[in-house]
């Protein structure tokens, strides 16, 4: 089968934040805050995922407001941290919203995220995914973490199903 045709059943994003809406690095700022990078080109396509009806989450062992912040001005709306056991927490809303795996896209890069790789349709990693990923994935874009992997897939899922169009207000951004 080729990769491209498990994109096109895609009703569904998951995505992780460090290491795929960010770069994983996190600044710690002199006052104990921390800051982490986010990719404008990801924003623009997660917008874009959401308007065209698209449910788009963000499950994350992490806990920062400041990603929650920027992700809600987008149009996310199903933003979920300090998730402990993300295989659960995803089977669970699986379950609870009729979704079989084949509709299911989860984008991660490191070990915590290796159970939940099973139990989708379409896994994916970024291109400086830990190889354990690497191995588990179905599609490994060619963009790293925080540089636009995010992008890729969406993008991709919804050329597929002729929703890739510039009808997004990006005032937001």
């Amino acid at each position: 089968m080729n990769v491209l045709e498990l994109f096109k059943p895609i009703t569904t994003f998951i995505f992780d934040v460090d290491g795929v809406l960010t770069d994983g690095t996190v600044l710690v700022l002199e006052n104990g805050l921390q800051a982490r990078r986010m990719n404008i080109k990801d924003g623009f396509a997660l917008q874009m995922a959401v308007q065209n009806g698209y449910k788009v989450l963000i499950v994350s062992g992490g806990n920062s407001p400041q990603v929650a912040n920027r992700l809600e001005k987008l149009g996310i709306t199903e933003i979920y941290m300090a998730v402990g056991d993300k295989k659960t927490f995803i089977t669970d809303y699986m379950k609870e919203n009729s979704l079989c795996k084949e509709q299911v896209l989860y984008m991660a890069d490191d070990l915590p995220d290796l159970p939940v790789m099973s139990i989708v349709g379409m896994p994916c990693c970024p291109a400086d995914a830990v190889n354990e990923i690497k191995e588990a994935v179905q599609y490994i874009s060619s963009l790293k973490g925080g540089d636009a992997c995010v992008r890729d897939v969406i993008e991709k899922v919804l050329k597929l199903n002729d929703h890739w169009n510039y009808q997004v207000d990006i005032a937001s951004r």
